[in-house]
């Protein structure tokens, strides 16, 4: 019997697995892969103090190391969804994950600025390809539970992110740059693993086909041309008020605390510690909430929502502000898979380019809005930041003019 080709890969020619069933082994091991990734990225600023004491670099050089990877982790996302969108890569993932590996050992052996700077667009380059072809691994997975899967992909580059520097104080830090070479074995881990998600996204290419064409019939009230990109613009600015306000506090918050309450050093990390706790937990809770009840609505409840507490915070003594900031996290945290998820649907055929192009402004929005609001505290103050940044949440009324998407899941 003659099998039929794919874009190259043969689909396989036993039936198909059933579209709503939700994958959670796959999930589990793009969740860990994110870990992977995510803990190689945050390497990179974590070793900074070691790169300016060996190689006497300015914080402008420092700066320029932080450009070149976000540039390259940023604006080459959407760009790799739009082509993977065309036509399916199943094995970019592992290939991806292997630029990050040679990208790190190029870093552990680079002895000038300019042999930093390519290795750190190595690091980020990889980084680009892995995001959103793995967040259309999620939504391939995901059977129903479309924003069950992106929670549980997300929290898994939060923990990355928050390990990363852990790893970096126990291991770099006493044995210098060289020792960034053991951490090609994180890498390697995270090769094996995606090799063969790539074979399972080889066998099943036919689903992707399948909803490709039925997707955009299968919508009720789809909104099209002129709305669809007046709904991605929302979206949009809905994006930098969530992640400029909550650089301000992953950032910013100690400061503030030391500054306004005169706690020690030791004790604004325990309330940054809490605070982002919360943020991992709201990541986990908005995806299956989004499921039940709407994405729309998750995302008027998580911007907007946010704003009486957000208002009320720099008012607060430390305490009150210590459970605000909980409640911040927890809510606000909770937007983005929404938001992702329901770009998703709004635009069915480009799974891809939409992770790409969210990721990516999620990653570039967070840099530029950290710079920005350091250069504020610097000139007016750290409370003048926590005033300023309160009103923020306030652009969630812009999710009235999101027209209503309601997808129906292939039965």
């Amino acid at each position: 019997m003659n099998e039929t080709v794919i874009d190259g890969v043969p689909a396989p020619t036993r039936a198909p697995q059933n579209a709503t069933e939700t994958v959670f082994a796959l999930l589990f091991a793009i969740s860990f892969s994110h870990l992977l990734n995510d803990t190689i990225q945050a390497l990179l600023p974590a070793i900074y103090p070691v790169l300016k004491e060996s190689y006497g670099l300015t914080f402008t050089q420092l700066g320029l190391i932080t450009l070149t990877f976000q540039v390259t982790a940023s604006l080459l996302q959407p760009l790799v969804g739009y082509i993977t969108d065309k036509k399916a890569m199943p094995y970019s993932l592992p290939v991806g994950m292997g630029l990050t590996l040679v990208g790190l050992l190029a870093l552990s052996q680079a002895h000038t600025f300019p042999t930093i700077l390519i290795a750190s667009g190595m690091v980020g380059a990889g980084s680009a390809i892995f995001h959103p072809e793995a967040s259309r691994i999620a939504h391939m997975a995901a059977g129903r539970r479309r924003g069950l899967a992106q929670s549980l992909f997300q929290v898994g580059g939060n923990a990355g992110t928050s390990i990363g520097p852990l790893l970096a104080a126990w291991f770099i830090v006493p044995h210098g740059q060289a020792a960034l070479s053991w951490f090609s074995i994180i890498a390697m881990v995270g090769v094996l693993i995606l090799f063969q998600v790539g074979q399972w996204q080889a066998r099943n290419l036919h689903r992707i086909h399948k909803r490709r064409g039925t997707a955009a019939s299968t919508m009720s009230d789809a909104p099209t041309g002129k709305r669809v990109a007046f709904a991605v613009a929302v979206l949009v600015v809905l994006i930098f008020s969530k992640y400029v306000y909550l650089a301000s506090l992953t950032n910013y918050y100690t400061f503030y605390l030391m500054d306004r309450f005169h706690v020690t050093v030791q004790q604004s990390q325990y309330y940054l510690f809490i605070f982002l706790f919360a943020v991992a937990a709201g990541t986990i809770i908005g995806g299956p909430v989004g499921d039940r009840i709407g994405r729309k609505r998750v995302i008027w409840v998580s911007i907007l929502g946010v704003a009486p507490f957000a208002l009320w915070l720099p008012h607060a003594d430390l305490m009150t502000t210590a459970v605000l900031t909980v409640i911040i996290g927890l809510v606000l945290a909770s937007a983005f898979s929404a938001i992702l998820v329901y770009a998703q649907e709004l635009m069915p055929g480009k799974v891809g380019m939409i992770a790409g192009l969210f990721f990516g402004l999620a990653f570039g929005i967070a840099g530029i809005g950290s710079a920005v609001l350091g250069a504020m505290a610097d000139s007016q103050g750290i409370n003048f930041v926590f005033h300023a940044c309160a009103y923020l949440p306030l652009l969630g009324l812009l999710t009235a003019f999101l027209p209503d998407v309601e997808t129906a899941i292939e039965k």
